[in-house]
């Protein structure tokens, strides 16, 4: 699939990782260049070549021995592919007239999915409305052979995110889409956003608008001046909602990058199965899924530095016992941080806390929850959990952390 750039970042927030194919037993090749240095060995006898186009290695491709090695959506040259084939290799061949590529070796770029935006059609044209047009088209139908072309996708974008984050310590901000640019909680939400990434964290959010867009946003404006942030934010105010025009929405988006381009990396993680949703721009590496299931819970096990919860509706509701059931059963080891935001929100109008309270009560991620008042507190209550246990907050008569 070709990326088009509307606005080009530092090179090295979009650069494919290529890690050495013997890392860790590692045995993917993603790249041209991973191919190449590969093929110097003398033998690609057991590799995976992912969504690679080979079409100028037909050559290298008769000659080297290929037993077990495994092609997937790999372009190559007729002669070549029935070679490889038959010295023992399986060929996943491209799928043409698809508009993703369900093999991809890397996760998305802003640019990548909204390639088009700036044409006639807006929108409508990129690669990110006609996935969700695919998307919606193969569900309707009950057709098998796209059902195994979405699985194959996310599971591709699984592995990608993995290499991705290797080693990051990953806060996730949860909150709803609802929220409005020019909104004094979606200020809030993006100055987070920036106070996390200028502490070191690596900012993960369901990607999507709203409070999600917001401390994507903060993440990106972190190795700038802080005026630039305040600059941001006013020019976005023009067009606070995704509706009624997702392109005007994520134009302002990009005019912003356009202006201080080269900005703090972060993730998304969002889905086309909320079509009414679109991912946004200021998500340096995006990791979009088909399935919802798969990506609330890829997105909540990975940040492993815990999660901060921004007002939200139902979704953010979900996000939070989501998060809570693997910290009460310690299935994925020791709990992680879960910070609440906003001390109504959560006790009066969708009284979530006093049931996490309850759950906690007693365990040890007891020790690792808290409710502020504020977003600017947010920080400080997660830093403090993290450091190490503290008393059962439930010791207190309404069960927050100073």
């Amino acid at each position: 699939m070709t990326t088009v750039q509307p606005n080009p970042d530092s090179p090295a927030h979009h650069r494919p990782i290529e890690r050495s194919p013997h890392h860790r037993g590692d045995r993917e090749i993603e790249t041209l260049a991973a191919f190449d240095r590969v093929l110097e060995t003398g033998s690609l006898s057991g590799y995976r070549v992912q969504s690679v186009d080979l079409t100028g290695r037909t050559t290298a491709l008769l000659g080297t021995p290929v037993a077990e090695a495994v092609f997937l959506g790999c372009r190559m040259e007729p002669q070549a592919a029935a070679r490889v084939r038959a010295g023992g290799a399986l060929v996943f061949p491209p799928i043409p007239d698809l508009p993703f590529d369900p093999y991809r070796g890397r996760l998305y770029s802003p640019g990548e999915l909204f390639a088009s935006l700036a044409t006639a059609a807006g929108y409508a044209a990129t690669p990110d409305a006609l996935a969700h047009d695919w998307y919606q088209r193969t569900m309707s139908d009950g057709d098998v052979f796209a059902s195994m072309l979405r699985s194959i996708h996310d599971d591709a974008i699984s592995d990608a995110l993995d290499e991705h984050l290797a080693g990051a310590r990953v806060v996730g901000v949860m909150g709803g889409h609802a929220l409005e640019r020019g909104s004094d909680a979606y200020e809030g939400a993006a100055r987070l956003g920036r106070r996390l990434a200028r502490a070191g964290l690596t900012v993960a959010t369901g990607g999507g608008p709203g409070a999600m867009e917001a401390a994507n946003l903060g993440a990106y404006a972190a190795p700038f001046e802080d005026a630039m942030l305040d600059e941001s934010l006013a020019l976005l105010a023009k067009v606070p909602h995704f509706t009624p025009s997702v392109t005007d929405w994520a134009r302002a988006a990009f005019e912003v990058r356009e202006r201080r381009p080269g900005g703090g990396a972060s993730v998304g993680i969002p889905t086309w199965f909320y079509g009414h949703e679109p991912p946004n721009a200021f998500a340096t590496h995006i990791a979009k899924y088909f399935v919802n299931a798969v990506r609330e819970d890829g997105l909540l096990a990975r940040s492993n530095a815990g999660v901060v919860f921004l007002p939200g509706a139902a979704g953010t509701v979900q996000e939070i016992f989501d998060n809570a059931t693997p910290n009460y059963y310690g299935s994925r080891g020791e709990p992680t941080p879960m910070v609440l935001v906003d001390r109504a929100h959560w006790t009066e109008k969708l009284p979530a806390w006093p049931l996490l309270r309850a759950l906690a009560a007693g365990r040890p991620m007891s020790t690792k929850i808290a409710l502020v008042d504020s977003v600017e507190e947010a920080p400080e209550a997660l830093a403090a959990l993290m450091d190490g246990p503290r008393r059962d907050p439930a010791s207190r008569p309404d069960g927050a952390v100073s």
